[in-house]
């Protein structure tokens, strides 16, 4: 990828990066918890913090680390301005998260995008999850917990990844070149 295309990726990656943190307060504080399957409920955000963490590995790749970190910031002001009661504990989850998920990313990559997005994201869904119930006053039971996650880690992160790799692979049969995975 050359400079100006990274940077443009890097970019849009960002924006959607701090949009969905946004999100996922704004859609908390005004619908609560919604269902995600199995019979499991969430909080609303649940789909969008998701986006979230799997942008993040993205903003990571194009822009480096001090960008995510200057995304959470950026989202957490945005989210005192729509949601102020979730602003605290929002910033603090996706920090404590941020730090987990690039902490198993970040030696992970290197093997590869897709093993390193999905099991960054599932130690960062659950970081996440515990750190923003608790501060934010949500339940923070078993079945709390386990909507989030199916929210976060199979919806927002384990769905994408398995169709972006279909598509690589489809790609790669029908070009007949290596697309990385």
């Amino acid at each position: 990828m050359d400079t100006s295309t990274r940077h443009a990726a890097g970019a849009v990656a960002a924006t959607g990066y701090v949009a969905a943190i946004t999100l996922a307060n704004w859609t908390t504080t005004r619908y609560g918890f919604v269902p995600v399957g199995f019979g499991l409920t969430a909080t609303a955000g649940t789909y969008a913090a998701g986006l979230a963490l799997l942008l993040r590995d993205l903003v990571q790749d194009t822009c480096g680390r001090a960008w995510v970190i200057a995304g959470i910031l950026f989202g957490a002001a945005l989210t005192w301005w729509t949601s102020p009661a979730l602003a605290v504990a929002s910033a603090t989850a996706f920090l404590v998260a941020e730090a987990v998920d690039m902490a198993v990313y970040t030696p992970l990559r290197r093997r590869g995008w897709a093993r390193a997005v999905l099991l960054s994201g599932l130690v960062g869904a659950v970081a996440d999850t515990w750190v923003f119930l608790t501060l934010a006053g949500f339940p923070t039971t078993s079945t709390a917990m386990a909507g989030q996650l199916v929210g976060k880690a199979l919806w927002a992160t384990a769905v994408p990844v398995a169709v972006v790799v279909a598509v690589r692979q489809v790609r790669h049969a029908v070009l007949g070149h290596s697309v990385g995975a």
